[in-house]
């Protein structure tokens, strides 16, 4: 009778560390999915950012570029 009990404790025991180590498992493929997400977003944000610098940035060249022009026409 003694063994049986034992047996039983060992295998509820092997059960509930199966279980956490499932549980930590979903726990960190969960965080690690967050963070990708998250890098993704930055990268995107930065993307943007330096999409709008390059445009601002051609925009004023070809707006100095007009000022220049305009200014030698006129003199």
């Amino acid at each position: 009778m003694c063994c049986v009990v034992v047996v039983i404790v060992v295998v509820i025991l092997v059960i509930a560390v199966v279980l956490v180590v499932v549980v930590v498992n979903l726990v960190v493929a969960v965080v690690i999915a967050a963070v990708l997400v998250v890098l993704v977003v930055v990268v995107l944000v930065v993307a943007a950012v330096v999409a709008v610098a390059v445009v601002i940035v051609v925009v004023m060249t070809v707006v100095g570029a007009v000022v220049v022009v305009v200014i030698v026409n006129v003199h």
